[in-house]
């Protein structure tokens, strides 16, 4: 495999953040230096995030702290996916939304419309979950609404472990009322579309660097982009002995780090 050539034909670097540029507030050795690396070479650089619980806002400011180039137009979420695609097939139609205060601000500052009493249901990583929010999505989900979710992750990883994701409350509502939600974010094909368009950038020359199998190497290998894996977040070698073929990345690194010398 000449890692050179691949590496020498991407224009666009998707990153991951938790697990491949940082861990927590740890910066990953090497990671700014990489990420400098990327703009210094004529390259884009969008960073990505499954976890919609924060507003794109809170990490701009954290990469901004911890030492990286961002601005707002370089972070993308999996609440941005969500919206942009409710804009587009549903618009001015109105949502019941289980997530943070942050990910409902982020909701109605692109025009779509919260209510206790609607069509669509959208279920998020949520850290204000109550039981009362849990039975309304049920309710309103078995009446006939659209179940929808932000991201399938099923944990979250924390200072002290995993907590609860988005796919593990949607795991819930699912179990109660018979339906699969339609996901947005990583792996899937909406996330590449935005990427896509908002970059200008075709999918081959872009790569998406993660740390997890199923959602950021999986999004490259179903949607025709580059899927680096770094095994500095969640993936272990036992991991990848049993991965399915489409969560085989093209690529793999210890860290960002031994990515830099061939940019």
């Amino acid at each position: 495999m000449d890692i050179q050539k691949k590496i020498d034909d991407i224009e666009l670097f998707v990153l991951d953040m938790d697990g491949t540029i940082y861990l927590g507030d740890n910066v990953i050795d090497g990671a700014r230096e990489f990420c400098k690396r990327i703009t210094d070479s004529g390259r884009k650089m969008i960073y990505f995030t499954n976890n919609a619980s924060k507003a794109p806002e809170d990490y701009v400011n954290k990469l901004n702290r911890l030492g990286f180039p961002c601005e707002r137009k370089n972070v993308v979420t999996s609440g941005d996916v969500t919206t942009a695609y409710l804009n587009k097939f549903h618009k001015g139609e109105s949502v019941y939304l289980v997530g943070t205060k942050n990910l409902e601000k982020s909701f109605t500052d692109a025009g779509i419309p919260l209510s206790d009493d609607a069509g669509i249901v959208v279920v998020s990583f949520d850290l204000t979950l109550t039981y009362e929010k849990l039975e309304r999505a049920c309710t309103l989900i078995r009446n006939g609404a659209i179940f929808y979710s932000t991201h399938p992750d099923i944990n979250c990883p924390t200072p002290d472990g995993f907590i609860p994701d988005s796919g593990a409350i949607c795991g819930a509502v699912t179990l109660s009322t018979g339906k699969e939600p339609k996901y947005f974010g990583k792996p899937y094909a909406e996330t590449a579309q935005m990427i896509e368009l908002i970059s200008g950038v075709s999918r081959e020359k872009t790569a998406m660097v993660g740390d997890r199998l199923y959602t950021d190497i999986a999004l490259g290998k179903k949607n025709g982009l580059c899927a680096v894996l770094v095994m500095s977040g969640e993936t272990t070698e036992e991991m990848l002995t049993k991965a399915k073929p489409e969560e085989l990345p093209d690529l793999k690194f210890a860290s960002v780090d031994e990515i830099t010398k061939y940019l």
